[in-house]
């Protein structure tokens, strides 16, 4: 995708890094809308500039550095450059970043990232290898690096995330409010009718939800049926099928939020993932030249011609 003025992106998992998304994306026009993931986001930026708008701020992710985004945060994309930015992501689960932060670190509590950007060439080459090696059908060189680049990034940047409390009445209707949200999604109720329910007056509950949640609940939902229907898809519904039953009007409709949420069309996440449920249960390993050859680029980079081991206590310059 380098060097290519079009826009491309592709979604997938590899059946040997379970609890792991993938993605690789060159982006010029393309904007994201405020959005959250069940998982975390380590996008590795390879060209260009990426602003995502982030708890108040906009960050600005150039090349040689990672976004860094915490499950449930609410976060927004587009480019800050006009040839736009082109990227590779791993999208690892809240209980994958949980094991390797226990194996390998001294954090204590619900592991997570403390600053949404981090500027280090050493893991964005990780990231990439990592993306390289399920594409080369290669399970122990994409495990070994993703564990040592989520190791590399907590031991950086990481702390415990911080408990989230329903403390205040505002945060309890919000929170009862997004449960009701959950269990009617496919036909949901109005603002109105919302509000009425929990007891509360429409513009408090909206004011509850944003400060609880970072978006109106007609965003928000917008957002959860979009993840619901990442399940669907995964487990082989076909995207018709599923934009009716998370409630959009069809498939069109279905198409246009998934891609802006998403960054892929819902025809070709779930082609991605029937390859994956296809080849799942095989284990392909290329040969140990292969390996080594990856292992050694990962594990001596250079400065200045001359091999540097991997630092774990400081970001690269």
């Amino acid at each position: 995708m380098a060097g290519s003025g079009k826009e491309a992106a592709r979604h997938w998992q590899y059946a040997e890094l379970p609890g792991v998304d993938l993605l690789r994306a060159r982006y010029i026009r393309k904007t994201f809308v405020r959005h959250t993931h069940e998982h975390f986001v380590i996008a590795a930026i390879a060209d260009g500039v990426e602003v995502f708008h982030h708890r108040g701020a906009d960050q600005y992710a150039g090349a040689g550095a990672l976004a860094l985004v915490n499950p449930d945060t609410t976060h927004t994309g587009r480019a800050g450059v006009p040839e736009g930015w082109r990227y590779g992501a791993v999208y690892p689960s809240p209980e994958v970043v949980a094991e390797i932060a226990a194996e390998t670190t001294l954090i204590r509590g619900t592991p997570g990232f403390v600053s949404p950007v981090l500027d280090d060439p050493y893991t964005v080459r990780l990231v990439h290898q990592v993306l390289r090696a399920t594409e080369d059908g290669n399970a122990l060189a994409a495990d070994t690096l993703l564990r040592v680049a989520v190791t590399r990034l907590l031991r950086l940047n990481g702390g415990p995330l911080p408990q989230r409390e329903v403390r205040t009445a505002g945060a309890r209707i919000a929170a009862r409010a997004r449960a009701a949200l959950e269990e009617r999604m496919a036909e949901p109720p109005s603002l109105e009718q919302l509000a009425a329910g929990l007891g509360t007056s429409p513009f408090a509950l909206l004011r509850a939800f944003r400060d609880a949640y970072g978006m109106p609940p007609h965003t928000w939902l917008t957002d959860a049926r979009v993840r619901q229907a990442r399940r669907l898809l995964d487990a082989g519904t076909t995207p018709a099928e599923a934009a009716v039953a998370v409630g959009f009007t069809d498939q069109p409709h279905l198409n246009r939020h998934f891609t802006r949420i998403v960054g892929v069309p819902p025809g070709a996440y779930r082609r991605e993932r029937k390859n994956v449920q296809d080849v799942r249960g095989r284990l392909l390993l290329p040969s140990e030249a292969w390996q080594n050859r990856q292992l050694s680029q990962t594990y001596a980079p250079r400065t200045a011609g001359r091999p540097m081991p991997p630092s774990s206590g400081t970001p690269s310059a």
